[in-house]
């Protein structure tokens, strides 16, 4: 009897075996758990797309030049202010921009002003202007980017377009473009408005190109597209 008493399985009392399932561990909690989880994983994720993306607009301004943004400009039809390097203020809309200069129909004249980029101080344009400029604008043209002022200074001389040209001294001189060089003009000078006719002509000077604040056409605006 001692031996099948000692061979019989005893009963132990085991505190957890009557319990249920521990409440943190049922279904609810479990989904609770993994929605949270989820949404750790989806901010996670989030804020590092933005980051990525805040680098990547980063990047991109950076490598954006003044002439893309004028160029975005010239499509809006876009009305701005330049201010020359002598604080002269010149209105109106911006028509064109090339290698190493912009084109502005100033408000109610019907020529253009031919601008040298050195010659321009600052632009100043409203709010939505400045930021439509910088958002992802298309670049130049191959072929603007090779039109040079004095590549459109000798077209204006081929036509024998009258000019006023302000220096950066303020001097004001009218005439017409009879040459222009790689980096200087010669303008027979007559008065503005007047064909240039041989007995018209009151002199000659040689400009160079540093030395021009604004060239303005006389009559319409020549084609600068």
């Amino acid at each position: 009897m001692g031996g099948q008493e000692a061979d019989r399985p005893r009963h132990v009392d085991n505190p957890y075996a009557a319990r249920g399932a521990s409440p943190t561990l049922d279904g609810m909690e479990w989904d609770r758990l993994f929605e949270d989880l989820e949404d750790q994983v989806a901010s996670g994720w989030e804020a590092e797309r933005a980051a990525l993306d805040a680098e990547t607009e980063r990047l991109r301004i950076a490598r954006l030049d003044l002439r893309t943004r004028l160029g975005a400009l010239v499509d809006e039809g876009a009305t701005v202010a330049a201010v020359l390097t002598d604080s002269t203020r010149v209105h109106g809309r911006l028509r064109a921009v090339g290698a190493d200069w912009t084109a502005v129909q100033p408000q109610g004249a019907p020529g253009i002003l031919l601008l040298p980029s050195h010659a321009v101080e600052l632009w100043a344009l409203d709010h939505g202007a400045l930021l439509s400029s910088s958002a992802a604008p298309a670049p130049l043209s191959p072929l603007r980017e090779r039109l040079t002022f004095g590549f459109v200074l000798r077209d204006l001389a081929r036509r024998r377009s009258g000019v006023t040209v302000r220096t950066r001294s303020g001097t004001v001189l009218a005439g017409t473009i009879d040459r222009a060089g790689s980096d200087h003009l010669d303008l027979a000078l007559h008065d503005a408005g007047a064909p240039r006719r041989a007995r018209a002509v009151a002199g000659f000077r040689i400009l160079p190109f540093a030395s021009v604040l604004s060239l303005g056409t006389d009559g319409p605006a020549p084609s600068l597209g």
